[in-house]
């Protein structure tokens, strides 16, 4: 086995927010050579049929089990290396001192070279803008933000990381998933059925209207290719930590 040209880490609010958001670039990097690691930081166990009438503890652990496992089959789909999953409430999910504290240790564990988020900041651009106004991906993207500077390379943050071993780590680069002003696009002609195989993983939240989204995910992937010359492509606002 070779080592890895590089490190990419993914954090994210819930299960199946990547596969719209990314999976054509992480499918791509995985391509390439790169160990991809996804971070779940809710318990997704508010992500069950709208219509439902028992949302009682043991309901809302069906769905969590549920999504975990879709996660992980989409996972496979992509060739992401491992997936962490944090287990906070879903749908209140908060920028906690907490929060941050275990995304530190994470990256310090991990050591990625890049690091892949949700924005904070909301968007009003037609698609999925419902979706980027989601408080719990806007509180994933901040938490993960805050913890990768400076707090990830400080040896002055959360010191007691030091005594449990996890040095500091420098993250190199930060894509922003649904951000308002994108700058930089991956080109995932080759990768979009990857992409979709890996959606349609998630059984409970898009089987039944997969046949309506692979068309529009497809024509999403077209449109934000243009402004770049690439036919299909996902789009981010890329920063670089030199």
């Amino acid at each position: 086995m070779t080592e890895p040209i590089g490190r990419a880490l993914v954090v994210m609010a819930h299960p199946d927010d990547a596969e719209f958001g990314c999976a054509g670039t992480i499918a791509a990097w995985v391509r390439d050579g790169w160990h991809v690691t996804y971070v779940v930081c809710t318990d997704a166990a508010a992500g069950g049929p709208d219509e439902a009438t028992d949302v009682s503890p043991a309901a809302r652990g069906v769905i969590t089990a549920m999504r975990k496992d879709e996660q992980r089959a989409a996972c496979a789909v992509l060739g992401v290396a491992d997936v962490i999953f944090l287990d906070e409430p879903d749908g209140t999910l908060q920028p906690t001192l907490a929060l941050r504290r275990t995304l530190v240790r994470i990256y310090r564990q991990v050591r990625p070279q890049r690091l892949v988020c949700q924005s904070p900041i909301p968007t009003f651009e037609p698609v999925y803008a419902i979706g980027r106004h989601h408080p719990d991906h806007l509180a994933a993207g901040t938490a993960a933000i805050a913890a990768m500077y400076p707090a990830s390379q400080n040896p002055w943050d959360f010191p007691e990381l030091l005594d449990e071993g996890f040095m500091p780590h420098k993250i190199r680069e930060l894509y922003l998933m649904g951000a308002p002003n994108p700058n930089h696009a991956v080109d995932i002609a080759a990768t979009l059925e990857q992409k979709l195989a890996a959606l349609a993983a998630h059984t409970s939240q898009v089987g039944a209207r997969m046949h309506e989204l692979r068309p529009r995910m497809t024509q999403w992937a077209a449109t934000a290719g243009q402004p770049f010359g690439l036919d299909a492509a996902e789009v981010f606002h890329r920063a670089e930590n030199p």
